[in-house]
């Protein structure tokens, strides 16, 4: 499956490495053995040169990342997280985030190079990255601060996300 490159994306090639280059930033990816990519035209081809599991695997993972990499340079990517709880709340200062999230202490995560961040009524923060990895890893960090619980939903979550909610403990029989 061809990827398709937009006119406002360069690629070019340096030996095993493959650099991307578009409006949004710059991104670069080594090739493994096994795996060639082509351009032909305004398109990437991605193939492999043996049928190897491991071959079919490398393949469709370049692929992706490839894919990847030409989306994120040429529109970028967006996370949106979303703060449940009385009092919690985020704040943005400089480059970094600041969290009450009911803890003794506030939260200051600073963000990483690339990603930018914004905070709305101070319970939905989006964070806006060229980098589809590095994106993730800094919305799994800061859900990681207070993930979701499941008795009362209190927590950051990603929009959209479902949490399984329990009902707690119920009034029994016998006391003791």
């Amino acid at each position: 499956m061809p990827i398709v490159v937009p006119g406002s994306v360069k690629v070019a090639f340096e030996g095993a490495e493959i650099r991307v280059q578009g409006p949004k930033g710059t991104l670069s990816h080594n090739i493994p053995e096994g795996i060639e990519v082509d351009v032909d035209g305004g398109a990437l081809q991605v193939r492999r040169t043996g049928e190897t599991k491991a071959l079919k695997s490398l393949h469709g993972l370049t692929r992706k990342l490839l894919a990847n990499m030409v989306e994120g340079v040429s529109e970028g990517f967006k996370r949106v997280l979303e703060i449940n709880g009385v009092g919690y709340r985020a704040e943005l200062k400089d480059q970094s985030l600041h969290l009450t999230l009911g803890f003794s202490h506030p939260i200051e995560f600073p963000l990483p190079e690339g990603v930018s961040a914004s905070v709305e009524r101070q319970t939905v923060i989006t964070l806006e990255c060229h980098d589809k990895q590095v994106l993730g890893q800094a919305a799994a960090e800061v859900r990681g601060f207070r993930p979701p619980e499941p008795y009362k939903g209190k927590g950051i979550r990603y929009q959209g996300e479902m949490v399984q909610r329990k009902a707690g403990k119920a009034m029994g029989g016998a006391a003791g």
